[in-house]
Order: structure tokens, then C-alpha cells, then sequence
């Protein structure tokens, strides 16, 4: 089992091999010592619903964990049921509709999206019950602001909410988000700012303090539980104190109504429980606990300034060898930025897939690829990176755009270059005879920049991956499978 389980990790290009730079996902290298609480039986082994007084320190931890969060988000209360960011993110919208629900002004069904919005927003809007109108955004990619005061105003009747995500999903902060929060509350709306990447907020800039009103939280992101696997997740969801009546609930819990870090009531008519478990996912709470105990505040903030900082130092060394879509005052990007690969599919044939491939070859995981634009790169290093693996990854991107230079010359052939046919698989560098124009050291090693290192070899070669979205086929059973054994 051990060798089997080895086999697996050599396969896994993971955190402990080098930086995955996923734009807006916050791919964390998690200390050991935030894991290993969760393998004490007295957490991993509790049942959600053991009596209360079997469970007191565990209950003194989820209460530490919630003040600590309120104090991050600039909120007053905090939930930790939702056991996903996608249902933290729709609980805040129905804390929404029930708070106008309880003021008499039902009516108001109508949210506000930005252009840049993630796609989960105007999904859980819908799903709501609300009637979504998009605001326009401007070329920096910071929301319209005369466009969403327009709209704000012609739907001030029935104006329910504006879902905005800060930093915006360009990767920039919104230089008018007071202004944004101040139109919308004049209308009468409710202010959603997604909270699922607060790795460039927390320390910094708080929610709750510029004008927000309700945010969910992804513990796996800013707060360190891994990723990956499926589950379990944690997806809070905070808010200021007019809406913590509304947080969601657990009947197992109808009897501790006040939040412990600021005595705000909550959960007094909320809008119900959204998972079966009272604190969700609480067997992997210990790994926030542990990141926020061990950081402090002190290291909370410099992680922040530290995600910038990278995220900036990456822009403006690969500015002169790609564009940098967005950007804002100054030049500067928040914790991430987006690089445009659009205009080499016509000089070289070269999209951005081919580049996501061709880094495997590197020992690197592609960034967010074509989101939220089409064609490009999103790029987000975290306080877990050196100034090293930086300039690994950036050697690599630029290693790269000569490799693409070389094409656009025609010194490489436009079909059959080490791009095109990335990422190389040992099985195929020993093919015999080799069938490419390049070399199996330009394939396998094509920088210095990763020979020192133990070389990555993917398990497989390139995959074609819309192909399944293109050739559906039925999983389902026969029919006959659904029958009952006569004999039982």
C-alpha cells in the first residue's frame, strides 16, 4: 500500500513539488502544524450532534475561530455552517431577501452584477429569486461607476442588492468600491462583496469597515484548508449586525443565539439551516484555527503585503515579454494579474493552452487559465513563495516567449514545436526514433532553470480537453441493472 501510495504522489505535480500560481484560487503551501490537529481523535472522531458537555473545547475553538474571522472581515458576526463557498455565497443572498422580507419591502428582487463578476454570481442571484441586471465596466476593468448609479437609480424601487468582488476578478482593486457601497445603500440595496479571496485584504482592508454588508469566506483559499478532493469545505458567511438574525442556523443550536465575539444576536430568525451538520465541516476548522493562531495579526498582514508585493513583482518582470492586461493607479495589480496570450495565436499559432502545457515541462502548474478572460493567464502567488521560486517561474515564462520568438522567426516549425506536443512523458522522450523537429533535451530539459532540480515527469501527454464536452455519452445503467433480484 505504501508503494502504491508513493506511485500516486510521483504522479501529482502538488504544492510540495513547486508553486502553483492559480489566479483566484490561493494555492497555500500548508504548514504541518496546521495539519496535524485534524488527525486527534478528539476532533476527527466527534460526532456533529455529541451533548453539549462532551464538546466544550471544541466549542471554545469554533467561538475563537469566529471572532477571529469578525475581526479579519470587519463584520459582527460570522457563520460557519455553509459547508462550501458557492453556499456560503447563496446563504448571504437569502439573509438578503429575508432582512427586506422583515422591513416590508419584499419586493425588492433585483441585483446588481458587474460585468467582471465571478460566474457563480449571478447564478446563486437567480437561484435567490432575484432578477439580475449587469453593470458595465470600464477598460481598467473597474466597475462602471455612472453606469451602476444610472441603474442603481432606475431600479431603486425594487433594488434588492449589488454582488461585487473585491479585489474585482480583473485582479485590480476597485478604487471606487466606497462609492459603489454608498450608491447602492442610497437606493435602499444590501451590499454583497464576495470574501472568497481575502489574501490581499486581510490586515489591510476590511469589508465590513468600507461598506459591505454580508460576505462568504473560503476557508480553502486566504485561511489555509487545503484544497482538492472534494471536500470536506468550508464556506462561511459574515455580516454586519443588522443582518446576523438572518446567519444560518441549526435547531441543535437554538439556544446559543449570541455571537461570542461581540454579543450580537444571531440565528434569532434566521434563514434556516443549510447543512445538516451544526457547524458544517467542523472536523477541518482546526486548520484555520491553527494558520490564524500562528500568524497573528502581525502575520497576517505582512502575508498580505507579501502576496502583493509577489504578485506585483511578477507583473513588471513579464511586462516587457507579455502584456499585463489590467492594471490599476500606478501601473500596480492587487495579489494577482492576468497576461494576455491572445495576440500570439496569430503570429505563431500559439494559444494559451499550449503555454499551460509546455510550463508541465518546466516542473510548474499552470495558472487559471482564460479566466475571466478568454486567452489568457491569471497569476496569484501566496506569502508560501520565495523570491527563488519566483524567479523560477518567471525564467520559465520567459524561457517560453522565446520559444514561441522562435516560432515567429521560423526558426521552429508552427506545427511540430515543443509547445504544440507539451507536455513530454518520459515514455515519449524515449520514443525511437524520435519523430519531431526538436531535440528530447530542448522537450524534457528546455531550460537550465530546472535541471539542478529533481525533474517532474508528467504521468501522461496531452489530453484534448474539450473533448468530452464535445462527444457526450450515457453513463447511466440499463435499465435492467434497476431490477430486483427475484430469488431475494
Amino acid at each position: 500500500m505504501l508503494r502504491y501510495l508513493r506511485r500516486l504522489a510521483d504522479k501529482d505535480l502538488a504544492l510540495d513539488r513547486a508553486m502553483i500560481p492559480l489566479g483566484s484560487c490561493t494555492m497555500k503551501l500548508n504548514a504541518t502544524a496546521e495539519m496535524i490537529p485534524v488527525t486527534w481523535p478528539a476532533f476527527s472522531n466527534l460526532h456533529p450532534f455529541a451533548p453539549a458537555e462532551q464538546t466544550a473545547g471544541y466549542r471554545e475553538m469554533i467561538d475563537e475561530l469566529e471572532r477571529m474571522l469578525c475581526a479579519a472581515t470587519g463584520y459582527d458576526a460570522v457563520s460557519l455552517q455553509p459547508n462550501a463557498g458557492s453556499q456560503g455565497e447563496y446563504a448571504g443572498l437569502l439573509m438578503i431577501e429575508k432582512y427586506h422580507r422583515s422591513r416590508g419591502e419584499a419586493h425588492r428582487d433585483v441585483c446588481l452584477i458587474p460585468a467582471s463578476a465571478h460566474g457563480t454570481n449571478p447564478a446563486s442571484a437567480q437561484m435567490a429569486g432575484m432578477r439580475v441586471i449587469v453593470v458595465a465596466c470600464d477598460r481598467d476593468g473597474n466597475v462602471d461607476l455612472a453606469d451602476l448609479k444610472a441603474k442603481a437609480e432606475a431600479h431603486a424601487a425594487d433594488l434588492a442588492a449589488i454582488m461585487v468582488t473585491y479585489p474585482s476578478t480583473h485582479g485590480v482593486f476597485e478604487a471606487g468600491i466606497v462609492e459603489i457601497c454608498d450608491i447602492v445603500h442610497r437606493c435602499g440595496g444590501q451590499v454583497y462583496v464576495d470574501g472568497a479571496n481575502l489574501n490581499a485584504l486581510v490586515g489591510l482592508a476590511a469589508p465590513g469597515e468600507f461598506g459591505a454588508d454580508v460576505s462568504h469566506l473560503n476557508l480553502h483559499k486566504t485561511f489555509c484548508i487545503p484544497h482538492g478532493g472534494g471536500g470536506p469545505g468550508v464556506g462561511p458567511v459574515a455580516c454586519r449586525a443588522h443582518l446576523a438574525p438572518f446567519l444560518p442556523g441549526h435547531r441543535a443550536l437554538r439556544d446559543s443565539v449570541v455571537h461570542a465575539s461581540r454579543k450580537v444576536a444571531r440565528g434569532t430568525d434566521p434563514i434556516g439551516a443549510v447543512s445538516a451538520a451544526p457547524y458544517g465541516s467542523a472536523s477541518i476548522l482546526p486548520i484555520s484555527w491553527m494558520y490564524v493562531t500562528m500568524m497573528g495579526r502581525e502575520g497576517l498582514t505582512a502575508a498580505t503585503e507579501s502576496a502583493i508585493l509577489a504578485a506585483n513583482y511578477i507583473a513588471r518582470r513579464l511586462a516587457p515579454h507579455y502584456p499585463v492586461l489590467y492594471t490599476g493607479p500606478g501601473g500596480f495589480v492587487a495579489h494577482e494579474c492576468i497576461i494576455d496570450l491572445r495576440p500570439f495565436k496569430a503570429t505563431s499559432g500559439i494559444e494559451a493552452e499550449d503555454v499551460a502545457k509546455r510550463l508541465i515541462d518546466y516542473g510548474f502548474h499552470s495558472p487559471t487559465m482564460s479566466f475571466p478572460v478568454p486567452g489568457t493567464l491569471m497569476i496569484e502567488p501566496t506569502e508560501s513563495e520565495s523570491r527563488y521560486e519566483l524567479d523560477r517561474f518567471i525564467d520559465a515564462m520567459i524561457a517560453i516567449r522565446g520559444e514561441i520568438r522562435a516560432i515567429e522567426q521560423g526558426t521552429r516549425d508552427r506545427g511540430d514545436n515543443a509547445l504544440k506536443h507539451a507536455p513530454h512523458t518520459a515514455a515519449r522522450l524515449a520514443q525511437d526514433p524520435w519523430p519531431h523537429g526538436y531535440t528530447r533535451r530542448d522537450a524534457a530539459y528546455p531550460s537550465p532553470i530546472n535541471a539542478a532540480d529533481a525533474k517532474y515527469w508528467p504521468p501522461v501527454a496531452r489530453v484534448d480537453n474539450v473533448y468530452g464536452d464535445r462527444n457526450l455519452f450515457c453513463s447511466c445503467i440499463p435499465v435492467a441493472g434497476f431490477e430486483q433480484d427475484k430469488a431475494g
